[in-house]
Order: structure tokens, then sequence, then C-alpha cells
């Protein structure tokens, strides 16, 4: 399952399910060889030369949709770092400059949303879109967003055509017999092929320690000494990588809402651990609805509403409402309520609509637009990149019987993601390309405090993660969002978090020991 973030207090779920059709010299580790010193030795090369050429700044490309003030730009780097004069590649970048005086400044605040596949070409807009909760940092850094390699503009690779990859029904997820579970295997496989066909000279590199020495580009590129990152999701991982490879490199760090950096945990079982994290999180969004069973006329307990949901289910399964939400369709949507409780009331008011007998808000929410080419080619894109990058991080089990095994298991208690989570990742087991062993995330001379903020309840990072992190970073302090699960703990109003970052940022400063806030107030419809 995809894990991003959304950019302030709501935004769009960039979660996607694969039902074909939802982290001075760098130092190298000597125990992560599958990340030798020939790589380490390129990305100085390539950041030296980035620090000489820059950024060539100009007004955004009209169909970016970024207006002034923010400027656009690419920044060069090697398709693979052993090779650093060979094939290079181009990163797009987007920056908007501090709004205090030159004095405030800072230096850049470079942004990572998660994925992966996410794009961060939005993040100057919370200064443009004048976001209150960014206002003090604004004044500090200039906010510096980019899109990883192969996403978006940055050298974008593809898996299958973005209007067969949007056009729906797709097939229900959950498998009603083996005969089921042969078809989505075929289609997990002919996915993976079609990387191969369609992108296949990218696949190899598109790695999480690729994407970190490309961060390490970008810092050297903007002509920053040392680099100041905000990680949301995935972009945890991509940050905790990076402060493996480069801790002298690394001003202010922070990661919210975090994926377990563990060499075991990526990415096989993160994803078994999804399942159950986002078992509990829909039980808790259940469990709302019932409270305020006056308003929603769901049912007054968590069984009544899992009753109408899975009505809405065996309906769309049996008729697909519009000709084209079925149960996959529904899933895309119904999802969003796990991962944010910004998405509780209209997740609600739509299962309530379609009670009373009207299906229409949820075919709206939940249904593909074939008409939005841009936007199926996005959607398309980032599923590429999420499937390529978590494929070669790590090796994957290639027996079915483990999969089915572990995934038949799960799903008897924790049936709402289980089976779209596996066939999403099942391409992995057949996966055309090099997998890479996981970096050993662990603690660098020269890393300075690094700021972990999560919330206890998260599903798509599930809690665990930041704990494991906060071990592997020595020196690290960890804000607890105790009893809330929306994912990316810094967009949303919560004063004790949001105090704590401004101050890390601004001053470098952190609690001297971790600290508990209690949780943002949960919607009321």
């Amino acid at each position: 399952m995809r894990r991003t973030a959304v950019l302030g207090s709501a935004g769009t779920l960039i979660a996607g399910t694969l039902m074909v059709g939802a982290i001075a010299a760098p130092v190298a580790n000597a125990d992560n060889r599958d990340h030798g010193w020939s790589e380490a030795r390129g990305a100085q090369v390539a950041a030296d030369r980035a620090a000489q050429q820059g950024v060539a700044w100009t007004d955004c490309p009209a169909d970016w949709a970024l207006a002034k003030p923010i400027q656009c730009g690419y920044v060069s780097v090697p398709l693979d770092y052993a090779r650093p004069n060979g094939k290079q590649i181009k990163l797009a970048v987007d920056r908007i400059g501090n709004t205090g005086t030159k004095a405030e400044r800072q230096g850049a605040l470079v942004y990572n949303p998660g994925g992966p596949g996410a794009s961060g070409m939005r993040f100057p807009t919370r200064v443009t879109g004048k976001n209150p909760l960014w206002t003090n940092t604004a004044k500090a850094y200039d906010f510096v967003g980019f899109d990883p390699r192969g996403v978006g503009h940055s050298t974008p690779i593809s898996c299958v055509d973005p209007q067969e990859y949007a056009k729906a029904p797709k097939a229900d997820p959950v498998p009603s017999s083996e005969a089921d579970k042969r078809a989505q295997r075929k289609l997990a496989a002919e996915y993976a092929d079609g990387c191969a066909e369609r992108s296949g000279w990218m696949l190899p590199y598109m790695t999480t320690p690729n994407s970190a020495r490309d961060l390490d580009v970008i810092r050297a590129a903007l002509g920053e000494k040392k680099l100041n990152y905000l990680g949301v999701s995935y972009g945890t991982y991509l940050g905790a990588v990076y402060g493996t490879l480069f801790p002298t490199h690394v001003r202010r760090m922070i990661v919210d809402s975090v994926v377990n950096p563990d060499q075991d945990n990526i990415w096989y079982q993160a994803n078994l651990g999804q399942d159950v994290a986002f078992q509990a999180r829909w039980n808790e969004w259940e469990d709302w609805v019932a409270k305020y069973d006056a308003t929603f006329h769901l049912g007054t307990t968590r069984a009544q509403v899992e009753a109408q949901w899975l009505k809405l289910r065996a309906d769309a399964k049996k008729n697909p409402l519009d000709g084209k939400v079925g149960p996959a369709e529904l899933l895309g949507f119904f999802q969003k309520a796990p991962y944010y409780d910004s998405y509780w009331v209209p997740v609600a008011k739509a299962l309530s609509a379609y009670a009373a007998g009207d299906s229409k808000p949820v075919v709206e929410a939940s249904a593909s637009d074939m008409t939005d080419i841009a936007g199926n080619i996005a959607s398309e894109n980032g599923n590429a990149v999420y499937t390529a990058v978590e494929c070669a991080d790590a090796k994957w089990p290639t027996s079915w019987r483990k999969w089915d095994r572990d995934n038949t298991r799960l799903n008897k208690d924790y049936p709402f993601l289980t089976w779209s989570n596996a066939w999403m990742n099942l391409p992995c087991a057949t996966w055309p390309s090099k997998q890479h062993n996981p970096i050993e995330v662990k603690t660098g001379k020269g890393l300075p405090t690094v700021l972990i903020v999560q919330s206890t309840n998260d599903a798509a990072t599930p809690f665990q993660g930041a704990v494991e992190l906060h071990k592997a970073f020595k020196n690290s302090r960890l804000i607890i969002e105790k009893g809330a699960g929306s994912h990316g703990v810094t967009g949303l109003v919560n004063p004790c978090i949001n105090a704590r970052v401004d101050d890390y940022l601004l001053t470098g400063k952190t609690d001297k020991a971790d600290f508990t806030c209690t949780p943002h107030a949960t919607p009321v419809p």
C-alpha cells in the first residue's frame, strides 16, 4: 500500500491499489555492501558537479499549475551512481524563497511526501496558499519540492497504458475461489512484465538509496552545505537512508509517520503489518460512525456499521454501481477514512446516502474519470514508481504458497485491506530486474538530532516504525500524538506538535526527552 502524505490538514489520498485495473564525502556503511564505495564516490562526483552547475530557475511551465513566485528547474543526476559520468537523468525541482529577511534565512527546506511515487512539487504552495501552520518556518526557509527519479516530471516511468490502468470496474480484490487467485496472479505477472517492457532501462536503479543520493545532489545544486529535510510516510524511509549514507550532511531532519526501517521489514513484512493496522483504524472509524447514528443512521454498533459496508460491497460486486464502481473502486475511496480522519465525515455521508437509497455520492467519489487524461497518467506513474522502488529495494518471496498462506491467515481477522494489499505488491514476486538488500539504517558519526513525529494509531505507517527508527538514530527525539491516527501529523492543527516542529526548525532545540501530546480533536459531523 502506498504511503503518502497530504499537504495540510486535508487533501487527496494518493494511495493506489493494483488490481490492474493505496523514504564532505558521503559515509559508506561497511555492512551495506549492496550500496558500496563505488556509489559513494559517484555520489560525491555528482554532488560536486551539481554544486558548480546550480539550478537554472525559471517560471514554471503553465501545465504544472505552479504560479509565480514559485520557480522551477532541473537537476541532472547519474542514472547509475557507480558510473557518475555515464547516462544522466533530469529531476524536476521547484522553490519559493523565504518570506523573511535575508538575515532570517536559514537555508532550503526540502520535502518528500512519500509513496514511493508521490510528487513533492506542491510543497511551495504551503507558502503561496498561506497555510498558517508554516508561516513561521517560511520566514526562515526556502520551501523546495521535487519529483523523485521516475516520478512526474523527473524522467517518468510507466508499466501499463494509463487509460487501461484507469478502466473500471476491476476484479474484486477479495478472492472467492482459487480461480480468482490465479487470475490476480496472472495480472500481477503481466504488470511486472509491462514494467520491464515500458521502463526496463530504469528499473535496476529505482531504489531508495539512489533517491537518497539524488537528494544529496539536489542539496549541492541548491548551494546548501547541509540539508534541511521534511519527509512524511515513505519520505521517512528516504530520510532514514539519507541520514545513514550522509550523516554529516544533515542540518535539520523531521520524519513524520514513520516506515519501520528494519531490514527484515522492507518491504514484504511492512505490507503485512499494514493490514493489521488498517483493520484497527477502520474499526475506529466504524465506532465513531456508530457514535453519531443520529446523523448517519448506519447503526449504533461497530457490527451494524460493518454490515452496511459489506452490503454495499456485495451489491457493487453483483452489479457495479453505474456500471463502473465495484468492490475495488469502493476500497479506493473508503480506505481514505483509515488514512485521514479529515475523511471520516465525507466517507460516512456517502455510505449513509447509499443506505438511504442514493448511490450518487459513492459513485462520484469512487469512479475513475476516463476523461482525465493527465490525472490517469499521474496515477499510473505513481503506481509504477511505487512498484519499481519497493520491488528493487529488497528481495521478495517468490513462492506463491508463502504469499497465499500469509494473506489467507491475515484476511481471517483483518479483511479490510489484506488481499488488496497483497495483489498490489505481488508483481515483486516475479520482478524482472535486480532486487537489492535493504540498507542498514543506523547512526553515523556526525548525525545531528533527528525529530520523529508519530501518531499511535496510524494505519499506513504503524507506530512501531517510529520506535524502531528512534532506536536506530540514537540521538533522535520522538513526539507522540497519543490516541490519534491520521497519517501525516505535521499537516494537522495540533499546537503541541506544531510548536515543537517550529522550534526545532527555527532553533534546533528539542525537548530534553521524548514528549507525548494529546490528540487533535476528532471530527464532529
